[in-house]
């Protein structure tokens, strides 16, 4: 029985000479190419080199040595009768082994004078085909390809008789498909930075790209920035301005929420978000005269589109959190709704297309800054997505899950009526929160999220945030909050804030109250703390949804302080009785929906 061949070919050769010597002393036959071969032998260990089984000498200055028939046949053929007929046809023996690891390709490039020509030099072909290679045909071969896994192979070679067994070889062959991986996304990294421009115009960003570099990423310290694809051009152009880091994580993640919201009610959507999560998000539900007056857009001439009404209540549910927005858009941009954002701080809007109209609004904005980005409706991502977080790489499948009616089918309380716009309110709070920093509770009313908390590590402080942001957003309808006299040239944003801190009825002293007091005609009386009441009282029929469970009652019980009718969140807290008696005490419709829906 001929003795089992071991091919060596490496760079690093750390403890090379210790593999080499346990390998001939259990009656392997060594093979090597180049600089391994002399440097086993020069150690007084018999090897042969590949040269003498391929009978071909290295050329291109040791570029080609191992790619060879001769080689790939021995390593590539399984214990087959059809593959071991081909070798002895050709005279070729299988080979058992294989020792490799690469050029130090990331190592070189890492040096500060390195040039395009030694990055070149440093990417390993054949090293990376006896890889790929060995660690293909694992069912057979074993590839080493870290030399901290000599020692327990020599180990499992001696105690099984020449055979380390598949479990073995299959995690050795893992290692080396990490290592390729690994290797070919440096080199993809590296020329992408080497041939995309740092600085692309307008005009090329308007065009199909793969890459595009960032002025930084979440903070102006974090350089090199870039977002790029590795199969076909990015999903969107640029069409005016020039995106950030968070600019692109609040317009993909609110484009994939309108885009649902407009899926699961056949409405236009829209989104207003900050940090990556949502201020507000609504539907295209017409908005009477009070909501106009409440959104800041009763002034406006041309008449509402729906998609202007979408964003009219996205952007009015929390006007304090949407203060330099990202803007979201299920449709093509209108002119309506273009003029609505002209009028508003905001960053950047993401939408599948503008009117001509449209885009000359917007582009006017911010000096001609303001980022205008259109995504490709069609633009479906991978199944599985992956983050790295600290140097270690977290991957998971994609949450597509789909909500729509049939989620709130398991109504569990005594009240079971859940009419059509209760059930559109679910959906936009419960897909708002599929795309919200957890724990999160958003609660919508009239297709709109009027509240929502998110990012507390406590249930209640969300419901409590989420809460109070629906009731200071009701407080806003009062009679009196529209009446206040502002005197005319107020900005919009400073009508904002001084709505704001007139409803929440905090207390201003000294230069803060001169400056709130002389944005008035004259003096504005604060509401009492009865008239706040008997006005809350009067909001009813408001959609609650948590992203887990509620694992207490006081969750319930604070929804309703701020009208809550509806209610949906995932069961299985060991307390879901006692949550269901306190929807029941008051008469609120409670759904279990069955779905955790946690965003990070």
């Amino acid at each position: 029985m001929s003795k089992p061949i071991a091919l060596l070919s490496v760079y690093d050769k750390t403890d090379l000479l210790h593999l080499a010597k346990g390998l001939e002393s259990a009656g392997v036959r060594l093979l090597g190419s180049g600089g391994t071969a002399k440097k086993i032998r020069e150690a007084g260990i018999p090897i042969e080199d590949v040269s003498d089984i391929t009978k071909a000498p290295e050329m291109l200055g040791g570029r080609v040595k191992t790619l060879h028939p001769t080689v790939h046949g021995g390593i590539l053929a399984r214990s087959i009768e059809s593959d071991e007929k081909d070798l002895q046809a050709q005279g070729i023996s299988p080979i058992s082994i294989v020792v490799c690891n690469l050029y130090p390709f990331t190592e070189t490039i890492s040096k500060p004078n390195c040039t395009l020509a030694d990055a070149v030099e440093e990417i390993d072909i054949g090293g990376v085909t006896l890889l790929r290679a060995a660690a293909k045909n694992h069912a057979r071969v074993s590839i080493l390809s870290d030399p901290s896994d000599y020692k327990e192979f020599l180990e499992a070679w001696t105690k099984g008789n020449g055979d380390v067994g598949q479990t073995v070889r299959s995690k050795l062959a893992l290692k080396a498909f990490e290592m390729t991986a690994k290797y070919d996304e440096a080199i993809s990294g590296y020329f992408r930075q080497q041939y995309a421009s740092a600085e692309l115009s307008a005009e090329q960003l308007a065009g199909p790209v793969q890459r595009m570099t960032l002025r930084y990423g979440a903070n102006p310290h974090q350089k090199p920035a870039q977002a790029y694809v590795t199969e076909g051009p990015l999903p969107f152009k640029v069409l005016c301005g020039s995106p950030g880091y968070i600019n692109l994580l609040d317009a993909l993640n609110s484009y994939a929420l309108v885009k649902e919201l407009q899926e699961a009610l056949n409405l236009p959507a829209a989104a207003s978000f900050k940090h990556v999560s949502p201020a507000g998000a609504a539907v295209g539900v017409e908005l009477d005269e009070t909501e106009k007056k409440v959104y800041g857009v009763d002034d406006l001439k041309e008449p509402l589109t729906p998609l202007a009404s979408a964003y009219a209540r996205a952007r009015g549910a929390d006007r304090m959190s949407s203060f330099g927005d990202f803007v979201a858009l299920s449709a093509p941009c209108d002119l309506a709704t273009a003029r609505i954002i002209s009028r508003e701080v905001s960053d950047g809007i993401i939408a599948p297309g503008y009117s001509k109209e449209a885009l000359d609004v917007l582009s006017k904005k911010k000096g001609g800054k303001y980022c205008v980005l259109e995504i490709d409706p069609n633009y479906t991502p991978p199944e599985v997505e992956t983050k790295q977080v600290y140097g270690v790489h977290l991957q998971q499948k994609r949450n597509d899950s789909k909500i729509d009616s049939q989620l709130f089918q398991n109504i569990v309380t005594k009240n079971k009526d859940l009419p059509s716009g209760a059930i559109t309110d679910l959906i936009v709070a419960t897909l708002a929160l599929k795309y919200t920093q957890s724990n999160s509770v958003a609660y919508a009313f009239h297709g709109s999220i009027i509240g929502i908390g998110a990012g507390q590590q406590s249930r209640i402080h969300c419901t409590r945030l989420a809460g109070g942001k629906a009731d200071l957003w009701w407080l806003r309808h009062h009679p009196r909050v529209l009446a206040i006299p502002f005197k005319k040239g107020v900005k919009r944003a400073e009508k904002a804030n001084a709505i704001d801190l007139y409803v929440s009825g905090e207390e201003l002293e000294g230069g803060e109250k001169e400056h709130w007091e002389s944005l008035f005609e004259g003096p504005v009386e604060p509401l009492t703390s009865t008239e706040k009441k008997e006005w809350a009282a009067k909001l009813d029929g408001v959609a609650c949804s948590s992203d887990a469970f509620f694992p207490f009652p006081d969750n319930v019980h604070r929804a309703r302080k701020s009208g809550v009718k509806y209610l949906a969140a995932p069961n299985g807290s060991v307390m879901d009785e006692e949550c269901i008696k306190a929807a029941d005490e008051h008469d609120i419709v409670f759904a279990h929906t069955s779905l955790r829906l946690f965003h990070h």
